[in-house]
């Protein structure tokens, strides 16, 4: 029989969270992929009882929506973005930290915010790798300066989770900054580990555009004449909005390409192998956070531009908790708010649209391809068909049984 977890990442359909190595780490650890994927190792089987858990928790498994009362009386469940109790622009109003950060600041904002209120005890993210400057570090920060440590944007494998069983072995209370897949394996941790709800106070996210291998920045680098080994610093977006993708070398050279050119330039020698799991996903915009933060992009003619500004991130509160904490960080005088129109979001954040409502033809072809997929419930799917419609569904399933029945999905385990 083959092993519980080996087969979400045969299959395509781990997301690289790290909780596994957390609550199993005499049995697992993470690791870079020949594939440049973060991935488990399984050292040794896990138990019944430990499948069990494994099973009950995994994102790649299964994924439960929000309950659609979560808005609130005030608030809406909308068909596409998910819950919305309030939205705003926002920005850190600390200008070195709007500067630093990938957007506004306004998540590096909250988490700041939460440390030096007491709320919680810590917080994980991730921040670039201090060894593998290409890479992404697990990280928990317990000051201020740890959090703007790593505020800036990381585009490649992490796994932010492998640290959650310390933290709650430890009694802390903490937050968790992560992408929505990680959002939803925290909440499939609490619904059976009551110390997970009790412990982990606050999940804050970004809207995600799926996570590529460690090979694309190596790819980067090498077009400009930098080995891996020779990068001292590899940051993805930050110091000014968008900011630009910077490579600087240990001989202390430096090299920049603009937002545009490094994520959607085809002439360029690379682009971002996103894994296979992320393109069936149904929750990239993180329905099952406090908070979610992606950003707040200027517009003109109706089309988001990336020219160098202030930062500006859109805050969509989903939760009470979420609600308040954007509330307390504004009162505080450590975040600025201004209004922002939820129709606003359709052409802001269009890319996502078809994610959001073709997810219910995509998972349909990986199972006419005979394959296996995440189990994605209460995501509205009979609305995703209706406002996606039967056309675009119908294509992205042809589309995405060939790919299935190519082997796209398919990982090997080293």
């Amino acid at each position: 029989m083959p092993d519980p977890i080996e087969s979400v990442v045969t299959q395509g359909l781990c997301t690289g969270c790290g909780l596994c190595a957390s609550l199993f780490d005499d049995s697992v650890e993470m690791s870079i992929t020949l594939a440049g994927r973060m991935r488990p190792i399984v050292k040794k089987p896990l138990d019944d009882k430990s499948t069990e858990t494994f099973q009950a928790v995994c994102p790649g498994l299964h994924v439960t929506g929000p309950d659609p009362k979560i808005a609130g009386p005030k608030g809406v469940m909308h068909s596409v973005w998910g819950p919305m109790r309030t939205t705003y622009r926002g920005w850190s109003s600390n200008p070195e930290i709007r500067f630093r950060a990938a957007a506004g600041g306004a998540l590096t904002a909250m988490a700041i915010h939460l440390l030096e209120t007491g709320k919680v005890d810590a917080v994980i993210h991730v921040k670039a790798s201090e060894s593998h400057p290409m890479l992404s570090d697990a990280h928990v920060s317990r000051t201020k300066e740890d959090v703007i440590e790593g505020s800036q944007s990381r585009y490649g494998p992490a796994a932010p989770l492998v640290n959650v069983k310390r933290l709650l072995d430890e009694g802390a209370r903490f937050a968790v900054v992560a992408k929505p897949c990680d959002i939803a394996a925290i909440r499939n941790l609490q619904k059976v580990d009551s110390r997970a709800k009790e412990q982990i106070l606050y999940c804050l996210t970004l809207f995600c555009g799926g996570i590529a291998s460690s090979h694309t920045p190596e790819k980067i680098a090498k077009f400009h004449g930098v080995e891996a080994k020779d990068v001292s610093v590899f940051r993805f977006r930050g110091n000014g909005w968008p900011g630009p993708l910077r490579v600087q070398s240990k001989a202390g050279k430096t090299y920049d390409l603009t937002y545009e050119d490094s994520f959607d330039n085809e002439d360029y020698p690379w682009d971002y192998d996103v894994q296979f799991r992320c393109k069936i996903c149904a929750d990239a915009i993180g329905e099952l956070a406090d908070v979610s933060c992606p950003d707040a992009w200027i517009m003109k003619d109706g089309e988001p531009t990336f020219d160098e500004a202030p930062g500006v991130n859109v805050l969509v509160t989903r939760t009470e908790v979420g609600e308040e904490l954007v509330s307390d960080v504004e009162a505080a005088g450590d975040m600025e708010l201004s209004p922002f129109a939820i129709d606003e979001l359709d052409a802001m954040h269009a890319s996502h649209l078809p994610r959001k409502l073709e997810f219910p033809g995509r998972h349909l072809g990986v199972r006419l391809a005979g394959a296996a997929v995440t189990d994605f419930r209460r995501f509205r799917t009979l609305r995703a068909l209706w406002n996606g419609g039967l056309w675009h569904n119908l294509t992205s399933m042809l589309g995405t049984r060939r790919r299935v029945r190519n082997g796209d999905n398919h990982e090997p385990l080293d």
